[in-house]
């Protein structure tokens, strides 16, 4: 490829995760992009071959990166074969590559997602069988091509995905607890936080350490798409530049920090879920960054000898019936031990059980709505002042 055509400008989409959109736009900005639009879920943006490469390797809140090629009117059966009949496939997929087609259709003529995404697939294959007597097969589990279309109002936008598994799925993770957090939104909820990865990290019921996990690789300059597992779908694209993305690799392995930049520690009460959290971190390569210890929250305590700075995690939710009073228990918990042993410190709660968090006892100084799966959550900010203008801070959550 030569340099001129490497380097020329192009449209993105980069999707995110409700809640995460403007974090993910800093993100892409600090890289370079130029953001086009902030939208729900999905940030668009323009920038060159780079660019495409180092969002896929650096950003910790997105979940796709995408690069739209065609766009067309679609109000019946008939047209939407007939305008995916018009492109020149060849540009985009070789006969003897997998494919994938990702559909999704909002507020169009045709409703049904499968549908639509099996008459593009036959549009597709016609052609290349009426051009060359062949056609490309599909595996919807691991394409070299997976394709995303994009229906609204009858309006339709056809992508490349350029990252094939999502990029949420780091790798280093081994197993999990019963209701982990993903990566993305554990590296979102530390960015909305304003961590800078140089001040003291708690996290005082950790589970099995993926926001401690996440942390360390935001103190440590670590690039979270080093650890994806297999090939990017970007490297089976007919303008894929080997060399270029050798050198993008290579760029991001000699950012990482070899030394700690801040304390990062949490605990649990639970054996079982401290053990998976060694064996992530452990995967991850970040033994030397992240301290872990087995601990009631009520015990827990900010440590020794460093300065003040976010305590941030993520208690259960309390989902089954009869777990009310528990989870009211936890929450004053929770409270108590921020207000006892964490003065000075900014806390943040991330929650789905609203109720359970009215028995923190404190008054939230901010409420930034998420999602974590289907449930609807907050990520509630505490902050802990040191004597007097701590106790004028407290107050029941329900008073807002």
């Amino acid at each position: 490829m030569s340099a001129n055509r490497r380097d020329q400008p192009f449209y993105m989409t980069a999707t995110t995760q409700f809640g995460l959109e403007e974090v993910l736009a800093d993100e892409l900005r600090a890289l370079g992009a130029k953001i086009e639009k902030v939208g729900q879920r999905a940030i668009e943006f323009s920038g060159n071959q780079q660019l495409l490469y180092e969002a896929c390797l650096w950003c910790r809140t997105a979940v796709r990166i995408l690069r739209p090629f065609a766009g067309f009117s679609a109000p019946d059966e008939k047209s939407l074969y007939r305008e995916v009949g018009r492109i020149d496939w060849s540009k985009y997929l070789r006969q003897d590559q997998t494919f994938a087609i990702t559909a999704v259709v909002n507020k169009s003529n045709l409703e049904h997602s499968l549908f639509v995404a099996q008459l593009t697939k036959d549009a597709i294959v016609d052609q290349f069988r009426n051009r060359t007597g062949e056609r490309p097969n599909v595996d919807v589990r691991n394409p070299d091509i997976r394709l995303h279309l994009h229906m609204l109002e009858n309006e339709v936008v056809l992508s490349l995905d350029a990252s094939g598994e999502s990029l949420h799925k780091r790798g280093y993770r081994q197993q999990t607890n019963v209701a982990p957090l993903n990566e993305a939104l554990a590296a979102g909820l530390l960015l909305l936080a304003g961590w800078d990865g140089k001040t003291t990290l708690v996290d005082p019921m950790c589970g099995s350490g993926t926001i401690l996990t996440e942390a360390a690789l935001i103190a440590q300059r670590i690039a979270p798409g080093l650890y994806h597992q297999g090939k990017f779908r970007f490297e089976h694209w007919a303008d894929f530049d080997a060399t270029l993305w050798e050198t993008v690799q290579m760029d991001a392995r000699q950012m990482r920090l070899e030394e700690p930049q801040c304390y990062i520690g949490g605990s649990d009460l639970s054996r079982d879920f401290i053990e998976l959290a060694r064996e992530n971190i452990a995967a991850a390569d970040l033994e030397d960054f992240i301290r872990l210890g087995v601990r009631d929250v009520k015990d827990a305590v900010a440590p020794p000898r460093e300065e003040p700075g976010i305590v941030l995690t993520n208690p259960p939710y309390g989902e089954r019936i009869g777990e009310e009073t528990e989870m009211d228990e936890l929450y004053k918990t929770i409270g108590d031990t921020l207000k006892t042993n964490f003065q000075g410190y900014d806390a943040f709660i991330f929650t789905g059980n609203l109720q359970a968090a009215k028995r923190v006892g404190l008054k939230a100084s901010r409420r930034i709505p998420l999602y974590n799966g289907p449930i609807d959550c907050r990520l509630l900010k505490y902050e802990l002042y040191r004597g007097t203008r701590k106790m004028e801070k407290e107050g029941e959550e329900g008073r807002e």
